[in-house]
């Protein structure tokens, strides 16, 4: 360490000016950043070791002195300059990264492919994508890295169109596409707005993947898999997944999430109970938690849901944000309140999303004074609301029938918060006043929106319509929504069983044709219950379970002795003009009756019930589960597509208002 022991000899020997700038710089650095021959020409060392020394400043976080000595180095090597390149990216600084471009042009490296990849990711990471396109379009040769490194950096900033042209382009040059290629060109299908239908878009790459040969690619045809879920083709993902010949957690896990998120919970819990018997190698992660929490919670299996709980703290997942936010919401979809608080109580940090899920659950089961004191306290802890918070607390207030305190919240959003209401804070608005059958309101509302108004909105005003009968404007309502989603039956449904409550008739049938003529089916009501840790289905015509002769023969003598007590069957919920002792038969028949009647049959004297339905419970439904829990002396839990109800001796939580 000759020339670092005894600079003042460095710093008096004959040289060139820029030398006694190197030994400065030199006396500066720890002994391990270089190593001389005391037995040379101290001058001649110092000049073969300035990129080495370079390099060393750069691992050492020495940016500014690192690029001080480049000005000095006449022969600056390709790794000198990565060194450079990713120090910048490193420290955020987009100005020493300008510097360095240009010291890499004028020393004749513009146009090595190699740095040219280091370039575009350095302008990437500091958030100027539009130098990276430029560094791209000056690039003679490119690799398949350079390719690559720019589908990245669009694919992140969700420049989606632009990607997939680029990516057209390369086609057409013969540069072979690889693994990281398809990955960041399914990306772009999902992360914006195409001209072209993005599902299309995806099945095209798929095809370009068969026909190169990363069918076997775990990773390509992973996020193949995460294309097909976001765009809810569930048969397309299973396809892949089914086909992939080796799997890991993550497969599985966009898997399991695929069936969550499209409303197949039931399919999430088979998968998820056949990944811990099959997949050895694959231990389910945090994200696979939440995903598996979400499908207890959507099939209201508390048995299951609590099992999961206690693999969580097995495995100690329980330290992680999201699980236990996820942990949350579950037990509020369950009916456990109390269980959520207990969570969110134990809980050492709590984020926005910890405070989003506490306050769901007590708007959820019509608690919207207890939801809304959450969000004040939340505040007063100096957590700042979020987008997804408003959401919530609108729901709660709409639930609970808080229009007051509703458009007070509506109006903070922007005035006190900053925070612009999106379509679905006009929809819970709606939704609010709406219910509260204040539907002038709401209409204003609605035409007094800053951007057109979208499904949601035009949706939470036809359901509203469909509670209070209003038939002009459910027309009104509809006409936007057949414009809007074509190929969602609920619009149909729901103006027909408007029309059929006003018994027009005539309208009903011709809104039921014109259902039919659009190749689009009814969904089918479904119920699910768990009964000792087994989750059951229900649908109105149901033949497999077992037990449906005695179910149905239940809820017969159910109805024959609630007849006794002043009950009326509500068949104005039928949407064909039958005999009313057709229309009995049906609504009889109707999912959540079935699920109730097994519930009694086939649990404990005093045992809870709880039933979770994919539509929205229907009036007679609603006055029949209020008989049942009053004479069967049960406590049963009904969660629809809307909210909670709470049956205890003949009341709902709802009081009838949902």
């Amino acid at each position: 360490m000759w020339g670092l022991q005894i600079p003042q000899i460095i710093r008096h020997t004959p040289s060139q000016s820029h030398l006694c700038c190197t030994s400065r710089v030199y006396s500066r650095l720890p002994v391990t950043f270089a190593s001389l021959n005391p037995s040379t020409n101290p001058s001649k060392d110092i000049k073969s070791n300035n990129n080495q020394l370079i390099q060393s400043l750069c691992k050492g976080g020495n940016l500014k002195q690192a690029i001080h000595l480049l000005c000095f180095e006449p022969n600056p090597t390709q790794q000198t300059f990565e060194h450079l390149i990713y120090s910048c990216a490193q420290q955020n600084s987009l100005s020493d990264g300008l510097d360095i471009h240009r010291h890499l042009t004028n020393r004749g490296f513009d146009q090595d492919p190699f740095l040219a990849t280091k370039l575009i990711n350095m302008y990437y990471e500091l958030g100027s994508i539009d130098r990276a396109r430029k560094v791209f379009d000056e690039t003679l040769e490119r690799t398949i890295y350079v390719w690559n490194a720019l589908f990245r950096a669009l694919a992140m900033v969700g420049r989606g169109e632009e990607l997939l042209d680029l990516y057209a382009q390369m086609n057409c040059t013969g540069v072979p596409s690889d693994r990281f290629t398809y990955t960041y060109v399914l990306k772009a299908c999902v992360v914006s707005e195409l001209s072209v239908c993005p599902l299309r878009k995806g099945k095209e790459i798929h095809a370009h993947i068969l026909r190169h040969g990363y069918e076997a690619n775990i990773h390509v045809m992973t996020t193949l898999l995460d294309v097909y879920a976001k765009f809810g083709s569930v048969s397309y993902a299973n396809s892949v997944f089914c086909a992939m010949p080796t799997k890991n957690f993550v497969s599985w896990s966009a898997m399991i999430a695929c069936f969550t998120k499209n409303d197949m919970p039931m399919k999430a819990l088979e998968l998820f109970q056949l990944m811990m018997l099959e997949a050895c190698d694959s231990v389910p992660n945090s994200v696979t938690m939440v995903s598996v929490l979400q499908a207890c919670g959507g099939l209201a299996a508390l048995e299951q849901g609590k099992l999961i709980h206690g693999y969580i703290l097995r495995r100690g997942l329980d330290s992680i944000l999201p699980v236990l936010s996820a942990l949350i919401t579950m037990y509020g979809r369950c009916g456990e309140i109390s269980m959520g608080q207990r969570v969110f109580d134990s809980m050492k940090n709590r984020d926005v999303v910890s405070w989003n899920s506490l306050i769901s659950i007590y708007g959820m089961h019509g608690f919207g004074k207890k939801a809304i004191q959450i969000f004040e306290n939340m505040i007063h802890q100096g957590i700042s609301p979020s987008y997804i918070t408003f959401i919530t607390v609108l729901g709660a207030c709409s639930h609970a029938g808080l229009v007051e305190e509703g458009k007070i919240l509506f109006e903070s959003m922007l005035s006190k918060y900053r925070i612009h209401p999106g379509m679905e804070h006009y929809a819970c608005v709606v939704d609010l006043l709406g219910r509260a059958n204040r539907l002038d309101e709401a209409i204003k509302l609605i035409e007094d929106m800053r951007f057109e108004p979208g499904p949601t909105v035009w949706g939470s005003l036809l359901g509203s319509c469909r509670i209070h009968c209003n038939v002009e404007l459910a027309e009104r309502a509809s006409s936007m929504l057949f414009e809007l989603e074509p190929k969602n039956a609920g619009n149909y449904v729901l103006l027909a069983d408007i029309y059929a409550e006003a018994k027009m008739w005539g309208e009903a049938k011709s809104v039921m044709k014109l259902l039919e003529a659009r190749g689009l089916q009814k969904l089918p009501g479904c119920s699910w219950i768990e009964v000792k840790r087994k989750v059951y289905s229900f649908v109105s015509v149901d033949e497999h379970n077992p037990q449906i002769e005695e179910v149905q023969a239940l809820v017969v003598k159910l109805s024959t002795e609630m007849k006794e007590q002043g009950y009326v069957p509500q068949t104005n919920v039928v949407l064909y003009d039958l005999d009313e002792e057709e229309k009995e038969r049906i609504v009889l028949g109707h999912s959540e009756k079935l699920a109730v009647a097994f519930g009694l049959i086939n649990t404990a004297k005093g045992e809870t019930i709880r039933i979770r339905k994919n539509l929205r419970l229907c009036e007679d439904c609603h006055a029949v589960t209020k008989f049942i829990s009053k004479f069967a002396n049960r406590e049963i839990l009904v969660r629809d597509v809307n909210r909670f109800h709470h049956f205890r001796d003949g009341i709902c939580s709802c009081g009838d208002y949902w």
